[in-house]
């Protein structure tokens, strides 16, 4: 392969390095080398590289140029891009490269001289006026064009131009005329131009029969891989190949800035780096790209910025508006830039789109930054005036301070922040209306506005939104917007750890009800606010718990009693303190609540009392119903619903709806930036990934999380909790037990003694365990199973037996054992159940009755392969084969295990159908149906036709939810 001599400019590289081998061009090169010796034997050729800069046109040139070196060609060289314009400089290059000779002397007319730059002495500015491209006469080019032929009649030619686009007009005549009469001379023209270069002398040479085009393509994957391999002397993965593709088009000389950047910023050559790096780590990157458009059209220059301003996608029309080009000249630009490998378009349906995010903000970079937020005032109002969406608008308003102010401009912002409200979006809100808001103007602006910027900040910036909401409050007389203040200034004064001064706000409500739209129950509400604004803020939740009554006997008949209901049942159920209330509250207020006028927030408070109290099934029915009733992308409650919903099911022992919900809820999380908000289907998923023994998949998952320890929010400490549950499978019980006791600590900070809020006790418990220390164990099992006696929370007590179990001699543990699983037999918690099942049959063979033992055993063995727990399903798998057992395959369980006449039979036998009405309705025999029903029974884990329709309708909940 032919490289490119060292000894040449490298005005395509933009370094001072020579470029790297050529890769890909064998067919390019063997053309070249063709005819450079065919020109080396007395013939003729025209040869033309056209393309984009950086497809390698000039290396291919060099290597011409070495080609023809070494086959005695006299070489004739210019570089038509160096910046010089006068007429026929670009032939005065050229001819001067001609070895000194009688035939060689230039011609005495003036035009002759001017371009050998001899005789004539004349300032530029004189040769310019003299010899105009219009008037070089066709005698001149003659003259010239003999000069040529008369070289070439001592030795063969190359006459090599680089960027002839850019050559002066008159030189570009010369050429054209003396490619016109090559015929019959040993001369090779090679010219080198750009693709969409506009020069009619230049046209007339391609059409010419004898003219060689040669347009080199763009990289291929195995070409990237060849160059990378070259430039580093690593293998890039297949990732890497298609993502360099992408970002580069195949352009050689971006591929390999892209390619040397990575490696001298030690970045590895993989798909997932590359679409990680900002235009910070690739700073040499985008000035290769600033520099490619800088040589281009002054056209092509505006209309890239106006598309980068716009973005990917905008529609031809407005991106030339925008550019302040006509269409026509947008479209040629749109070419160049597809030539030069920074935008790929379609176009059949007029797309297009920049190939990487680098290449967009390198153009952006480029823009100066008053001019850049004058262009992003100039789209906002294109984009407003054609009709286009709020949020698309305040995108460019918020990056132009200036128009950002004007009125029709605060209204576009104002609409598009209570859109970023709806969809739960704070932040975004905030970001958009602080620009409506000068700095020190805030007592000039309307009262709505300040509320609307404050609310945004409460939970971001508190101090910043009590600054803006106390300025309207003073200025406000509309009881609406009032209490819209009010309720934010609660909010972040609550989060400021001032509780003292929101309480004072609450007091004065309670003492002037006239000040608020709906008098007492607008207090009510205002109250339930602040009690849930207060959870984010340990300090604050527990001042305030001990500040506000939590009577729990209002009846629950408007939408903000029942909201201050359930505000005051969540807080009273996670201290255990009137348990029973609480949950006959909580039926209260689901009972009563109605979707118009109660918001999800609250009702799913009311439906986490439930889950608190030990009864998921009745808690996962109302998550199910409010997740159905709410926008997946509009409704800020959509996720944490997704996320109680799988701590619902996971307690229940549905393995796979709950994993469904968790991956659902953190769909649009990034683990290692999760907040306190997605911590808790962060934990919910470990949890379930334990318990379906998926071992690895959460050890990943906790490397991932940020660590729970830097967060006082309560939801971190059910991360926690599942770290210490992670460890104690990895055989890491200290740590295990540091985890679960910190857990501990903060739940009772938290006011979260509840046994049934947290499994965290059970964890530690078992850590014990394993550290030998049944007295620490059995301390925490007596703790809960006293709280879950009282308050009647049978999950509860169910694991707190089966826990205290562990720590005594087995006759005690069987005892303890069969009492766990008949408290757990009345609820749908099935792997709890199971789990007990298998440790009661453990106790059982251990204390010989084996008979028993493998009974209960293979109960445990079936309900844990039905529910998915193989972690479970592998203890009982040992526990049978120690007990003599030989098991086979589990039977199926669950409603999908029936069959088709099984589930036939069990809906008929669920509407309370009797068995000779269900025989005759079928045409089978009684004693068939029985045999149906018996299966349906087992498969189902029931004991009775009693349970058959709750179960049916809990496996339909499932399957919907």
């Amino acid at each position: 392969m032919i490289v490119a001599s060292q000894g040449h400019s490298h005005r395509e590289s933009g370094t001072g390095t020579p470029p790297p081998a050529l890769e890909e061009r064998e067919r390019e090169l063997a053309v070249l080398g063709e005819l450079a010796r065919r020109t080396a034997t007395g013939r003729s050729g025209l040869v033309v590289l056209e393309g984009p800069v950086g497809i390698g046109k000039t290396a291919l040139l060099r290597a011409l140029i070495a080609e023809a070196r070494a086959v005695d060609l006299c070489v004739l060289h210019a570089d038509a891009g160096d910046g010089h314009r006068l007429p026929l400089s670009t032939a005065h290059t050229l001819l001067s490269g001609l070895p000194d000779s009688d035939h060689a002397q230039p011609p005495t007319t003036p035009a002759a001289s001017a371009a050998h730059g001899l005789a004539d002495r004349r300032p530029p500015a004189q040769l310019c006026r003299d010899n105009d491209a219009t008037e070089v006469s066709f005698g001149v080019l003659t003259r010239l064009h003999d000069v040529i032929r008369r070289a070439a009649a001592g030795t063969p030619l190359l006459i090599a131009v680089d960027d002839a686009h850019e050559a002066d007009p008159a030189s570009q005549r010369l050429l054209a005329h003396t490619a016109r009469r090559l015929a019959g001379l040993p001369v090779l023209l090679a010219l080198v131009c750009r693709t969409g270069s506009d020069a009619p002398a230049l046209t007339d040479i391609t059409t010419l029969a004898s003219c060689r085009m040669l347009r080199p393509r763009p990289l291929t994957g195995p070409g990237i891989v060849r160059l990378a391999r070259r430039l580093t002397g690593t293998e890039p993965d297949m990732t890497f190949q298609r993502a360099c593709l992408a970002a580069t088009y195949g352009n050689p000389l971006l591929a390999t800035r892209l390619i040397g950047t990575l490696y001298a910023e030690d970045l590895p050559l993989t798909g997932a780096e590359l679409s990680a790096v900002t235009e910070q780590d690739m700073h040499a990157f985008g000035a290769r790209v600033v520099r490619l458009l800088h040589r281009q059209a002054p056209a092509t220059v505006d209309t890239a910025r106006a598309m980068a301003v716009l973005g990917d996608g905008t529609a031809h029309d407005l991106c030339a508006l925008l550019a302040l080009v006509d269409t026509t000249s947008f479209d040629r630009s749109l070419s160049v830039l597809g030539a030069l490998g920074l935008v790929n378009s379609d176009p059949a349906d007029g797309t297009w789109a920049f190939t990487h995010t680098l290449v967009r903000h390198a153009v952006l970079d480029d823009l100066p930054d008053d001019e850049r937020a004058a262009t992003h005032g100039r789209a906002a109002r294109l984009l407003h005036d054609i009709g286009a969406g709020a949020a698309d608008v305040a995108g460019h308003l918020c990056r132009s301070a200036a128009t950002a102010t004007q009125p029709w401009a605060t209204t576009v912002l104002r609409e598009a922040a209570r859109e970023a409200m709806v969809c739960g979006t704070p932040g975004r809100a905030m970001e958009l209306l602080r620009p409506c808001v000068p700095d020190g103007g805030a007592d000039d602006c309307d009262p709505g506005l300040l509320i609307e910027l404050g609310t945004a900040e409460a939970r971001l910036d508190p101090a910043a939104s009590v600054r803006h909401l106390t300025a309207a409050l003073d200025r406000t007389t509309s009881p609406d917007l009032r209490f819209t203040a009010l309720s934010a200034l609660a909010d972040a004064l609550t989060r400021q750890g001032r509780v003292d001064r929101a309480v004072e706000l609450l007091e004065l409500c309670r003492a002037d009800p006239a000040i608020l739209p709906s008098g007492a129950e607008s207090t009510r509400l205002l109250e339930a606010q602040l009690l849930m604004a207060s959870t984010v803020d340990r300090a604050a939740f527990t001042r305030l718990a001990d500040t506000v009554p939590l009577d729990l006997g209002l009846p629950g008949d408007t939408a903000q009693e029942r909201a201050l209901l359930a505000a005051r049942a969540v807080i009273a159920v996670s201290r255990m303190d009137r348990v029973a209330e609480s949950v006959a509250a909580a039926r209260r207020i689901i009972e009563r609540g109605e979707p118009a006028a109660d918001t999800p927030g609250f009702l799913a408070v009311a439906a986490s009392v439930l889950l608190y109290a030990d009864l998921p099934h009745e808690a996962q029915d109302v998550y199910r119903q409010l997740i159905d009733g709410t926008d997946p992308l509009l409704d800020q409650a959509h996720a944490s619903l997704l996320a109680l919903s799988a701590e619902a099911h996971e307690r229940l022992g549905a393995l796979d709806s709950a994993l469904r919900h968790t991956s659902d809820a953190l769909r649009h999380t990034t683990v290692g930036r999760a907040t306190a908000h997605e911590a808790l289907p962060l934990s919910v998923r470990l949890h379930t990934l334990l318990d379906r023994g998926q071992l690895a998949e959460a050890a990943d998952l906790c490397e991932r999380v940020p660590d729970p320890a830097r967060s006082e929010a309560w939801q971190w400490n059910e991360v926690l909790c599942a770290r210490g549950r992670l460890r104690l499978a990895q055989q890491d019980p200290v740590r295990a037990l540091a985890d679960l006791r910190e857990c501990g600590r903060r739940q009772e900070a938290w006011q979260r003694t509840n046994p049934a809020v947290s499994p965290w006790w059970y964890w530690a418990g078992r850590t014990h365990l394993a550290l030998d220390d049944l007295q620490a164990a059995r301390a925490l099992a007596e703790q809960a199973v006293d709280g879950a006696r009282s308050a009647h929370l049978p999950l509860a007590l169910g694991s707190g037996l089966e826990l205290w179990a562990a720590t005594v001699d087995d006759d005690e543990r069987a005892k303890l054992l069969e009492e766990a699983e008949h408290v757990l037999g009345g609820t749908r918690a099935a792997l709890l159940t199971a789990r007990v099942k298998v440790a009661r049959g453990r106790a059982l063979d251990a204390l010989g009755h084996r008979k028993a033992a493998r009974e209960v055993l293979r109960q445990g063995w079936e309900e844990s392969y039905a529910l998915g727990a193989r972690s479970l399903h592998e203890v009982a798998h040992r526990a049978l084969l120690a007990t003599g057992a030989r098991p086979r395959r589990p039977v199926s369980r669950g409603l999908g295990a029936l069959t088709r006449s099984e589930a036939q039979v069990a809906r008929l036998a669920a509407d309370g159908r009797s068995n000779a009405w269900i025989a005759e309705t079928l045409f089978v025999t009684q004693r068939t149906v029985e045999v149906h029903l018996t299966s349906v029974y087992r498969k189902l884990g029931l004991s009775g036709r009693r349970q058959l329709r709750d179960a049916l309708e809990s496996a339909d909940a499932q399957i919907g939810s």
